[in-house]
């Protein structure tokens, strides 16, 4: 059974910095790409970032890049979404996914809210 937990979201300050990650079971973690979503309410969800298997290649999008930073660890099975300088317009609800045979898979979501 594929389970994604994402946890690390949180009430920040304009400028601040969160550390959000998520832990993977039930698949082979280290063949698959993985990405973070965001969601706000009324609105699609939003590709944030994307890693590859290995890990030697991340596509942020135009949006945070130079400000998100997506990583992970094939040992333990986790993928990390370091964000820095963050500004209002990143407060959402972030999710952890990940696409096998075809079907999305989607954590529970960590908010994150960022304001003065």
């Amino acid at each position: 059974q594929v389970q994604l937990v994402e946890s690390g979201g949180g009430l920040v300050q304009p400028g601040g910095s969160l550390r959000l990650s998520c832990v993977a079971s039930g698949f082979t973690f280290r063949h698959y790409g993985m990405n973070w979503y965001r969601q706000v309410p009324g609105k699609e969800r939003e590709l944030v970032a994307t890693i590859t298997n290995t890990g030697h290649s991340t596509y942020p999008v135009d949006s945070v890049k130079g400000r998100f930073t997506i990583s992970r660890d094939n040992v333990k099975n986790t993928i990390n979404l370091q964000m820095n300088n963050l500004k209002p317009e990143d407060t959402a609800v972030y999710y952890c996914n990940v696409l096998i045979r075809g079907r999305p898979r989607w954590g529970q979501g960590t908010q994150v809210i960022v304001s003065s």
